[in-house]
């Protein structure tokens, strides 16, 4: 690209890329050659549009990477900065590459982009000598791109409506033999039954042939109706309950902001979208369908040892994640949990303290000092197998008796049986201790930093709030470029200027 020197005597001349642009973009580009992604973008098999020259994969990757950073993300505004912007048109070359070659080549992505993604930010951090022992975790809901209202509910209500329905007819057709007793009558079946109907006498049924006839009809009409609901529940899986027509990946989700009515009642078409940050970098994505972040926990970090070989020291999460599974989960794995529980905001402040404290398997303080004994399951309770009673004796005039008895039926007995799990309240407490020292006070800080903050990046800085693709696996490659993008940002100072630094470390100079 030639570059000219404006001169005042012009009154139309060139706009050259300025030289700090050129810095940023070499450093850019020399990130990407030490990362060794080309190998990775050498594997994808990348056809362009038919009659024009083959695109050279680095090139179109590095383009497609540094207009998602700049927050140009959909197809048409790639095609348009590979005219207008000179920092593309610097990456890719004299090449313009139409609106379908971006998309052929970001959906050719998808199996490559983990290991893409892994060698990239490891050059990152070792260039920057940082390390990953202490992870931040959290997720958003991104709406999917699905119209409005094409959701279909899982019909497992209206499937055992219609095995009885089905179950009747056959009776009246004297054909009940080799059903279920309950549950749903499987499509094969009912096929079955209707080859049997055909061998039946009209002399059998009551009203003739004309009657046997309607029976057959009306069999016919069920077994349609049964396979459309089994192709529906197929859809949906086992672990969710909704799909969209027109995106048969999304799942039917409460978003915070709704734009139907404005109360965040109304569901929509939606991915669930899970991020860990280090250091100011997203070291990891996941997106899932699952409703909650409660399960999400165990993927991620699975997901970060396949990609870096290494669990990390320590983690911290809101009070989303805060269950059994999870805090066994980072227990064998050896990771120090800084996770909230559901009820840590009421007692950080005071407004819904614990009522008792678990000292061991046999002994309980409750919240005004008295000690407690575990006891048999007393009569009127249901004993569960990981539960325990303890019993707290003389109750009278204690302080806290209000508000300790304030969910019991009957307020007047002098002592107090509290049902406990033993483990889920010796994981919280161990998990309270880890919060409240001086150590999960400075990571607590640092997550509404970090990862409340990449979020916030992504999707007001970046303006990125809704999916543009369509499908789980288009839809995490997106995702990942996002990311991606959001570090790239990062490191090249196009998010703040101060980060610039790194284009130094980078460049050697």
């Amino acid at each position: 690209m030639a570059y000219f020197t404006v001169s005042e005597d012009l009154l139309f001349y060139a706009c050259p890329l300025p030289l700090s642009e050129r810095k940023k973009l070499d450093a850019y580009l020399l990130l990407l050659e030490k990362s060794s992604a080309g190998k990775y973008l050498k594997q994808i098999n990348f056809d362009s549009d038919p009659g024009r020259p083959k695109i050279d994969q680095c090139r179109l990757f590095a383009a497609v990477l540094y207009c998602f950073a700049l927050g140009k993300a959909s197809l048409r505004e790639m095609e348009t900065a590979c005219f207008t912007d000179l920092r593309i048109i610097y990456l890719i070359g004299d090449v313009q590459p139409s609106a379908a070659s971006f998309s052929r080549f970001v959906t050719s992505l998808i199996p490559n982009m983990p290991a893409i993604f892994a060698t990239i930010m490891k050059r990152i951090f070792s260039e920057c000598g940082k390390d990953m022992d202490t992870l931040y975790l959290d997720g958003s809901k991104f709406e999917a791109n699905a119209n409005k209202y094409k959701f279909v509910w899982k019909p497992t209500t209206l499937h055992l409506r219609l095995s009885e329905k089905v179950a009747n007819l056959l009776k009246l057709m004297h054909l009940e033999e080799g059903l279920p007793n309950e549950g749903v009558i499987p499509a094969k079946t009912i096929m079955k039954k209707i080859e049997d109907a055909e061998k039946i006498s009209s002399t059998l049924i009551g009203g003739g042939e004309k009657a046997l006839l309607k029976m057959k009809s009306q069999l016919s009409q069920y077994l349609i109706k049964s396979i459309e609901y089994e192709e529906k529940k197929a859809i949906c899986g086992e672990s969710r309950n909704s799909y969209y027509k027109t995106d048969h990946d999304a799942t039917a989700m409460c978003l915070k902001e709704d734009y139907y009515s404005g109360l965040g009642s109304q569901m929509h078409a939606a991915y669930n979208t899970q991020i860990l940050v280090s250091n100011g970098f997203i070291v990891t994505y996941y997106v899932s369908q699952d409703r909650t972040d409660a399960r999400t926990l165990a993927p991620t970090l699975d997901q970060f040892f396949q990609w870096y070989g290494i669990y990390p020291k320590r983690v911290c999460a809101d009070a989303g994640y805060g269950s059994v599974n999870n805090y066994e989960y980072c227990e064998q794995k050896g990771i120090q949990a800084f996770i909230k529980y559901t009820a840590w905001n009421g007692e950080k402040t005071g407004r819904n303290p614990a009522t008792y404290e678990y000292i061991d398997t046999q002994t309980i303080r409750c919240l005004g000092g008295r000690v407690g004994e575990r006891i048999q399951c007393p009569e009127g309770y249901y004993s569960k197998a990981d539960y325990a009673f303890f019993l707290v004796k003389s109750c009278a005039k204690c302080d806290f008796e209000g508000y300790c008895k304030r969910f019991l039926k009957s307020k007047s007995k002098r002592s107090r049986i509290f049902e406990i799990q033993p483990r889920w309240v010796q994981l919280k407490q161990q998990a309270r201790d880890r919060l409240l020292s001086p150590e999960g006070i400075e990571i607590r800080v640092n997550r509404s930093c970090q990862v409340e903050g990449a979020f916030g990046v992504i999707k007001q800085n970046m303006d990125y709030k809704r999916f543009r693709r369509r499908s789980m696996g288009r839809v995490t490659v997106e995702f990942a470029l996002t990311c991606l993008g959001m570090n790239i940002r990062n490191i090249l100072g196009l998010q703040c200027p101060v980060c610039s630094r790194f284009i130094g470390l980078l460049l050697k100079v």
